[in-house]
């Protein structure tokens, strides 16, 4: 295991676009996303394809992996942050610098579409990776939601606690408004967590954004499942029916034979085909009697706010006492 070390304030926080070009399709979004971190005492560092794109991505592959690589590579970056996800990340894992990270570990953080990034650099270095946050999709938002999600980021990253106990947000939103155009907080329902089990569950937390991971299962790039794993688990703007595939995906390559609990993520804006069903409910289905807890409805999705879920970690679920608690270190001290 190869640990990050702790962010404090002052430091530099990268940013990069390994897919969409959030920065040229959203600079308002982008402008208010910086200052935000800079008012927080952070200082900022752009990537090389900040303001640039390719019609569906931010560059070519090689250019999207030598922005990241830059990064990587400057050692008073301390933290690589990507500005949002898309498509297309995994084209960029046979081209990082993975020995780079190895002698200078720093935070990586993102999700959605990052999720390859995130699963590869931890399968080829061992170096923890942060489910979290990006640029210009996190915190861009505003307030209230932007705050609660800066203090999962300020908790998760800017501490070296051995434990840590997740607090249940009191309320979420997935509205969608046009971004440019947003001038005012979104609309805000109450929130539910839901544990579907007995008794308290310890693994390892393995996992990410479900339809990203489908494009690398089978590499090198993906962590192997191991016995007793909690399988982390998220979506967005998915309809049933392809959600139904994702999870018979899994039950087809022995998953639920192996991990100890599933963490379903809020999926945003499900389409559920007026079957009036959810994700858990296509899940339980999928299942088909075997007895795997659930942890469903967690905040570290494509919802806001967002929690921080370090990968590869020790995480307990209990499901009596409905409390999940981070339960191995995630970051070293400076």
């Amino acid at each position: 295991m190869i640990y990050p070390q702790a962010l404090k304030k002052g430091d530099k926080i990268g940013f990069f676009s390994p897919s969409s070009p959030a920065t040229v399709f959203a600079p308002n979004r982008l402008s208010r996303a910086k200052s935000y971190l800079e008012s927080k005492g952070f200082n900022l560092v752009e990537g090389s394809l900040t303001g640039h794109s390719d019609f569906y991505r931010s560059g070519s592959i090689l250019e999207r992996a030598e922005e990241l690589n830059r990064l990587i590579r400057n050692p008073d970056v301390r933290c690589i942050m990507s500005t949002i996800g898309g498509y297309n990340s995994n084209s960029l894992l046979p081209y990082i610098d993975y020995e780079a990270l190895r002698k200078d570990p720093k935070i990586i953080i993102g999700y959605s579409d990052v999720t390859a990034l995130l699963l590869a650099i931890y399968a080829q270095t061992g170096l923890i990776t942060f489910y979290g946050p990006a640029l210009v999709a996190s915190f861009g938002e505003f307030p209230p939601l932007v705050e609660e999600t800066f203090q999962s980021f300020l908790d998760i990253l800017c501490s070296t606690y051995d434990s840590y106990q997740y607090k249940m947000p009191e309320l979420w939103t997935d509205v969608l408004l046009e971004w440019e155009t947003q001038d005012s907080p979104k609309p805000r329902y109450p929130n539910k967590w839901q544990f579907l089990g007995n008794g308290q569950v310890r693994g390892r937390i393995i996992g990410g954004n479900l339809n990203t991971i489908a494009g690398i299962w089978g590499s090198k790039y993906m962590p192997e499942i191991n016995s007793g794993d909690i399988l982390f688990i998220e979506d967005s703007l998915k309809g049933i029916e392809t959600v139904e595939r994702s999870f018979a995906h899994l039950l087809a390559c022995g998953v639920f034979d192996k991990v100890g609990a599933i963490i379903l993520g809020k999926h945003e804006l499900f389409n559920d085909k007026g079957t009036g069903r959810t994700p858990l409910d296509v899940l339980i289905e999928v299942l088909n009697g075997k007895n795997i807890p659930i942890l469903y409805g967690f905040d570290s999705c494509h919802t806001h706010p967002m929690l921080v879920t370090p990968i590869g970690v020790e995480v307990s679920i209990n499901f009596d006492s409905e409390i999940i608690k981070l339960e191995s270190r995630w970051v070293q001290e400076k």
